[in-house]
């Protein structure tokens, strides 16, 4: 069960997402945060695993933490790459818990119960599991029952390519059974990465199929595919990416863009400089349909129109039951 932020910061929460509608979005909610690029996997729509792999130091890394807790990010998610292969992962997210933001881990190695999640969970409220075909560990269905009875909000992530369609149906019904929720989301177009974007319009289908199968199990919001077919504006940088060498992706993972050292310059002071308002002013302009689940689906979770399809899964988890 996620554990309950300070009224405070939800206060300030309100404050931002008020600004953002008043005056554009510029406070983001949410982070990916890439602790690290290697990978135990090769996986052919993905180019993490071609990137550098050289680790930045624990002490780094937790300014970067501690930058993200001084900003609006309500929910903050370790990602790589693998962040169980970091020998210091435990003391990173001893430190994520002491900011006032949720903390998600999202991983998919095969040999995931040989961890000490009784520990690790102390400091989890979200856990992501990332299985699929193009990881080729759908074995790990095997110890989703296990997984998720160690008290962290459990969900399974997959990514869907265009002969993964008629699979999606099993992996819900899997995910259920094991007491998890799934998201389901595309293999998105990626530099120097196979593109293995799903016929978007099947894709769409199938989900909202299976969402009315099954409303309660899948947590991609409907949202998510009509900021997609927007030209314009489908996604917006309320959520972040900060890479494995300490850089912001800002305003997109996609375009390869670089920005500040999140270990050098404050965040929250950034985000109100011209430099920062000029790449939002790309970010809108932007036509590229690349479907990036983040930014695409962020959006729903501020969104008046979207926010009860997009929060509807997670009610009896924040309520405590099962």
């Amino acid at each position: 069960m996620p554990r309950r932020l300070p009224a405070g910061k939800w206060l300030k929460t309100a404050g931002y997402w008020l600004d953002n509608t008043a005056r554009g979005v510029r406070h983001p909610f949410y982070a990916s945060f890439k602790v690290t690029n290697r990978c135990a996997f090769t996986c052919s729509f993905c180019n993490i695993w071609k990137m550098d792999k050289h680790d930045l130091d624990t002490e780094t890394l937790t300014r970067i933490l501690r930058n993200l807790g001084r900003s609006s990010v309500v929910l903050v998610s370790f990602e790589g790459g693998e962040p169980l292969l970091r020998k210091d992962i435990r003391l990173l997210l001893e430190e994520a818990r002491r900011q006032p933001f949720y903390v998600m881990f999202t991983t998919s190695q095969r040999n995931l119960l040989k961890y000490p999640w009784a520990e690790y969970a102390r400091f989890i409220d979200f856990l992501e599991i990332s299985i699929d075909e193009g990881h080729e560990n759908l074995e790990l269905f095997d110890q989703l029952e296990s997984m998720c009875g160690y008290g962290m909000d459990v969900t399974v992530q997959t990514v869907v390519r265009d002969e993964d369609l008629g699979a999606m149906e099993d992996k819900v019904k899997r995910s259920r059974a094991a007491g998890a929720r799934i998201l389901l989301m595309p293999a998105v177009e990626l530099e120097s990465a196979i593109h293995a974007y799903p016929p978007f319009i099947r894709f769409e289908a199938e989900v909202k199929r299976l969402k009315k199968l099954y409303p309660s199990a899948i947590i991609t919001p409907d949202g998510y595919f009509r900021r997609v077919k927007l030209k314009r504006g489908g996604c917006q940088p309320d959520s972040l990416v900060i890479n494995a060498d300490g850089t912001l992706a800002y305003p997109c993972r996609p375009r390869e863009d670089r920005a500040i050292r999140m270990d050098l310059i404050d965040l929250k002071t950034w985000l109100k400089t011209g430099e920062a308002e000029e790449a939002r002013a790309t970010m809108a302009a932007c036509e590229r349909q690349c479907g990036w689940y983040q930014y695409f689906a962020t959006p729903a979770f501020s969104s008046l129109r979207d926010f009860p399809d997009a929060i509807r899964p997670y009610f009896r988890s924040f309520l405590g039951m099962k």
